[in-house]
């Protein structure tokens, strides 16, 4: 197996944490930060990370408002639509347990 092989496919250790529907705002809001700030084996990725901080935020974390604003001064507008929208599907995909 060549270095680009184990690069790219994916494997037991290389699955990245995702929300779960039972995860309460603080669980969202670690993995936001863990997201935000490439924690936890997870990459940087600000999409992600706003999406799961407005998640959070939903949940009732003041933390993940605060840290999701300051994240939104950094990113471009089209990132956030993107991560509003991403947000948006999650909820739709059965998550609507969110409105506290």
């Amino acid at each position: 197996m060549n270095a680009h092989e184990t690069a790219h496919e994916p494997t037991d250790r290389t699955v990245l944490p995702l929300p779960t529907p039972d995860m309460d705002g603080d669980a969202l809001f670690r993995l936001g930060l863990a997201y935000s700030a490439g924690l936890d084996g997870c990459p940087i990725d600000r999409v992600s990370a706003h999406m799961i901080f407005n998640l959070a935020a939903m949940k009732g974390s003041l933390e993940a408002r605060g840290y999701r604003r300051d994240l939104s001064q950094e990113m471009e507008h089209d990132e956030i639509a993107e991560a509003q929208r991403a947000a948006r599907r999650w909820i739709d995909a059965g998550s609507s347990s969110l409105a506290a």
